[in-house]
């Protein structure tokens, strides 16, 4: 089980209520992923998000879409075998 943190956020910021557990935890998925505290899985966990629901935030967000070498190596496998 989690930890629950509890923010008081100042009377500026102008998020309805019923959307600032999401959008905090939203947030806090897309930075701490930046700065490669938690992996790829672990912020679109915490963001409560699909992994391509995550890969469209972080296209929007300009963060670049995870895809890695040995990503890569297993896409070009598969389309050896369906050639």
């Amino acid at each position: 089980m989690g930890k629950k943190i509890v923010v008081e956020l100042p009377g500026m910021v102008k998020i309805p209520d019923e959307e600032v557990e999401e959008r905090i935890r939203i947030e806090l998925a897309l930075r701490l992923y930046e700065k490669g505290i938690l992996s790829f899985g672990q912020a679109r966990r915490l963001a409560g998000l699909s992994k391509w629901e995550f890969i469209e935030l972080l296209a929007r967000e300009g963060s670049g879409i995870p895809y890695d070498e040995e990503e890569l190596e297993s896409d070009l496998k598969v389309l050896e075998e369906l050639s």
